[in-house]
């Protein structure tokens, strides 16, 4: 069985012109072998030009790409400060956020991790890379805002630089009397920050401080050949104005992986990407699975039949150009161009995964459909059907349906995206998502030991 000019898989017996073919159907082929694969054989330089090198963003202090919102972030340092904490928040949006009108929101980074964990394990620098990363995150406008309970295995020391570690900065629960001595200082600290916060404004910058994610979710067997690709020729249009573009969920390329290295800049790149590939292998095997356990019911009704045939879709929506860089799960990019991040697959993970490296913006492409939304960054909506964006006409921003009809063709919506990232980005306008608060929980990717 061949779609993408891959094997998809084998049969296991004879199939009947217009017999549906599912998983059930298909034996799998041998996951391509990341030894043996060649780097920087297929460099495309000639990408499509930009309708625009500008948008509008915050300068981000710290350097590093732009914010595309201007939020209050309050990083936590274990779960157990979150009841408190969403309390402050609750009173700080109704009666301190209308007075600071430049500021779009006040965020809590709620998360699971903390304390219970072997912190000092290995893998334990993924969840802890991607927490410090968030408290620094470009929307936050280089305003620390941490809350502590005191007792917890990730201490401030390990969230935070040294010099950041200050009374303005950081609030120990256990160090105050009583739930309302918490509650006011927790007030009186986020005044300050918004007070600042307050005074950022919008400039005109190039493409070259603009970071933004692609991921996609809800996969059906038309986001290969509409939304995907879509994202693709948005994403070559970006990198040659100079933006910086990841794509990521390891699973979703592996069959495909040789693709992506042929595409890496030098061995160096192509190096990283065999590592993260492997990393990934042994992590699955670990827990007795692997890559095909990625498929879901819902990818399966809507016509995928393996996860060859997902990764092949899902590889698209990086479209042509060079890979500069590859990525550890929450790792800050060094490079402008596109990037590779390795993450998990799963909505809720590679989500802040892709916010931990800085993304301002992030682009979803769905099959068949998912609310998914980020509390940091504005998330834009891709279908892959017309009759997606029937159902969910508020809901989905993009529609790529059009390309399978025939209406348009896949420069034509990717255009259309590019235009549309530009304006979400620079504030002109609101994704779906943003406008109705459809906010996932901060899912932290941790596969260190849980104790």
């Amino acid at each position: 069985m061949i779609r993408y000019g891959v094997v998809l898989g084998y049969a296991v017996d004879d199939i009947r012109r217009g017999d549906w073919i599912n998983e059930y159907m298909l034996k799998l082929p041998t996951p391509p072998d990341v030894d043996s694969m060649e780097f920087a054989t297929n460099l495309v330089t000639e990408l499509p030009d930009p309708p625009t090198e500008v948008w509008e963003g915050y300068r981000n202090p710290n350097g590093g790409p732009a914010g595309t919102r201007n939020i209050l972030g309050i990083s936590t340092t274990v779960q157990c400060v979150t009841g408190v904490l969403n309390v402050a928040v609750d009173r700080m949006k109704k009666e301190l956020l209308p007075k600071y009108p430049n500021v779009d929101d006040i965020v809590p980074i709620n998360h699971a991790y903390g304390c219970g964990v072997a912190i000092n394990a290995p893998e334990a620098a993924i969840p802890i890379r991607a927490l410090r990363n968030l408290a620094k995150h470009p929307n936050f406008g280089g305003q620390l805002m941490v809350v502590s309970l005191g007792c917890e295995k990730l201490t401030v020391e390990k969230l935070l630089d040294e010099a950041d570690i200050t009374p303005d900065n950081v609030i120990v629960l256990q160090e105050l009397t009583g739930f309302e001595a918490m509650i006011s200082a927790l007030m009186e600290m986020a005044e300050k920050k918004l007070k600042i916060l307050n005074e950022r404004k919008r400039e005109t910058l190039p493409l070259s401080d603009l970071l933004i994610g692609m991921q996609c979710g809800g996969s059906d067997a038309f986001s290969g050949v509409t939304a995907n690709p879509s994202a693709g020729y948005a994403a070559d249009m970006l990198v040659k104005g100079g933006a910086t573009v990841l794509f990521s969920e390891v699973t979703e390329v592996r069959d495909g992986v040789y693709l992506l290295a042929q595409r890496c800049v030098d061995e160096k790149v192509g190096n990283k990407l065999t590592s993260e590939m492997k990393w990934y292998d042994d992590y699955l095997l670990n827990g007795e699975v692997d890559r095909s356990a990625n498929p879901t019911p819902g990818n399966k009704k809507g016509g995928l039949a393996n996860i060859v045939e997902k990764a092949m879709g899902s590889i698209a929506k990086s479209g042509t150009s060079p890979i500069v860089e590859v990525l550890s799960p929450a790792e800050k990019p060094s490079k402008h161009g596109l990037i590779y991040a390795a993450t998990p697959a799963s909505d809720i993970v590679c989500g802040p995964c892709q916010l931990a490296s800085g993304i301002g913006l992030q682009v979803f492409m769905t099959g068949r459909g998912t609310p998914y939304g980020l509390a940091i960054a504005p998330v834009i909506k891709v279908c892959s059907r017309n009759d997606m964006k029937e159902q969910w006409p508020d809901l989905i921003d993009v529609n790529a349906g059009p390309a399978a009809t025939g209406e348009a063709g896949i420069s034509d919506i990717g255009t259309l995206l590019f235009r549309e990232i530009i304006d979400v980005a620079s504030g002109r306008k609101q994704s779906f998502a943003e406008k109705y608060k459809l906010h996932n929980d901060m899912c932290i990717f941790n596969p260190a030991p849980i104790t």
